[in-house]
């Protein structure tokens, strides 16, 4: 059975490898402010997601992955529409993401609903690929 919960500090050893470059303040900022989650199948972890509030009303995912051999079986679909449920019940009317251009994940998103945005080229500011172009996506809730 598939399910999304709030992180906690003990699934902190699952975020190990994805959560690399994110400061350990901020990891426990995600916690408390519930601003994480792990996606589980059969009470095993498969997958991770984070957001952050842009411009201080939006909420923006940061981060969603899911272990590739549970991939494309509908649990990106179940995740998204649990955050989105439970951004809409806080009150939010949209929501925001951004994915590289080069990735498959934009065609996901685009199939559930999110819009393209805009784009904005990240190369030489931040450590990820040579002038990778970020696609930013919105959603109205």
């Amino acid at each position: 059975m598939f399910s999304v919960s709030h992180a906690a500090m003990e699934d902190k050893p699952h975020f190990c490898n994805e959560w690399e470059n994110l400061p350990e303040s901020e990891f426990d900022s995600k916690i408390r402010d519930k601003r994480c989650y792990v996606l589980s199948y059969d009470d095993k972890p498969i997958g991770y997601m984070r957001y952050n509030l842009i411009f201080d009303f939006i909420p923006f995912l940061t981060f969603m992955l899911i272990d590739r051999s549970y991939r494309q079986q509908g649990f990106g679909t179940k995740a998204m529409s649990h955050w989105e449920d439970e951004m809409r019940s806080l009150g939010y009317k949209m929501t925001m993401l951004s994915t590289e251009v080069n990735e498959d994940a934009q065609n996901f998103y685009r199939k559930i609903g999110y819009k393209d945005m805009g784009s904005i080229v990240m190369g030489g500011i931040i450590p990820i690929e040579q002038n990778a172009l970020e696609m930013f996506m919105g959603k109205a809730l």
